[in-house]
């Protein structure tokens, strides 16, 4: 089976991030490590930032795990969030209500939570660290 993992890149506040939606999402991360972790050989490549984010991964279902890291100036990695949106399907309307709620504090609701022409429970919503999300519950 192919599963496609959604990798996120922030600016130095790649922690931050991943525990706002460790508590969104009500899950533990299976990873968490820092530059500072990488071996003696590849470290010093990473000296300045030693306890930014090198890789992280939560898994928030059986099926999804969400990435990311801190973007680097050695791998010249661009963040930008305004060309892609997650996508998110949950098993009732009530879940979907909750995590919009919970990814929508204080931030720019696109589309409020509503029922759809095409027979859906569906939002949108840019999260406070600029990351567009979908949330959506297929009604009977």
């Amino acid at each position: 089976m192919i599963t496609v993992n959604p990798y996120l890149y922030f600016n130095g506040n790649c922690e931050e991030a991943f525990d706002f939606y460790k508590s969104v999402f009500k899950c533990e991360f299976n990873y968490i490590g820092r530059y500072k972790d990488v071996p003696q050989t590849s470290g010093g490549l990473f000296a300045d930032q030693d306890q930014l984010i090198m890789h992280v991964s939560l898994p928030i279902s059986s099926n999804t795990t969400l990435m990311g890291a801190d973007s680097t100036a050695l791998f010249n990695q661009p963040v930008s969030t305004s060309n892609f949106s997650l996508s998110i399907s949950t098993d009732n309307k009530e879940e979907a209500e909750t995590l919009f709620q919970s990814l929508s504090e204080d931030r720019e609701i696109k589309l409020p939570m509503n029922e759809t022409f095409w027979g859906s429970y569906y939002g949108i919503v840019t999260d406070k660290f600029g990351i567009n999300w979908k949330i959506s519950f297929e009604l009977e």
